[in-house]
């Protein structure tokens, strides 16, 4: 028997199940044909947010932002290059505080940037403060993540 994980579709959020040998590889969605993998980090609205956080069974470490931070804008391009390096093994998502106030809210949302490691819909490590890319995976790493 093959082992499956689910994967939330980037463009459509639907539930794809995808053989966990061919995560990295990328493959489609089966409702919208989009690449499963796209070459951007994922931009999570209050929507969307939910169905990513707590319906993929891969961690999933999401950027809380604002567009006026200058540590956020500093960091985004970091926090673009580790997820090129993490490419199908955990998914990199941003989420503007501004515009979603809500999961902002209810993550006690501080200060930012802060990155929250999320895996199997719970929050299982936070970090406040700009990072760059290397620190970016050493702290992935530090959580137990390969």
């Amino acid at each position: 028997m093959t082992d499956v994980r689910h994967l939330v579709c980037p463009h459509c959020h639907k539930v794809n199940r995808v053989p966990a040998d061919k995560l990295s590889s990328g493959g489609n969605c089966g409702a919208c044909k989009q690449p499963l993998w796209p070459d951007q980090v994922l931009e999570l609205t209050e929507q969307s947010f939910a169905s990513h956080t707590g319906r993929s069974d891969l961690p999933v470490l999401v950027d809380f932002w604002a567009s006026w931070c200058g540590p956020c804008k500093m960091m985004a391009p970091q926090f673009e290059q580790a997820a090129k390096a993490w490419h199908g093994k955990v998914r990199f998502a941003k989420l503007n505080t501004e515009q979603a106030p809500g999961p902002a809210g209810r993550f006690a949302i501080r200060s930012i940037p802060t990155l929250i490691l999320f895996q199997n819909g719970r929050e299982v490590a936070r970090q406040s403060g700009a990072m760059n890319q290397a620190q970016i995976s050493q702290w992935l790493q530090s959580r137990g993540i390969r």
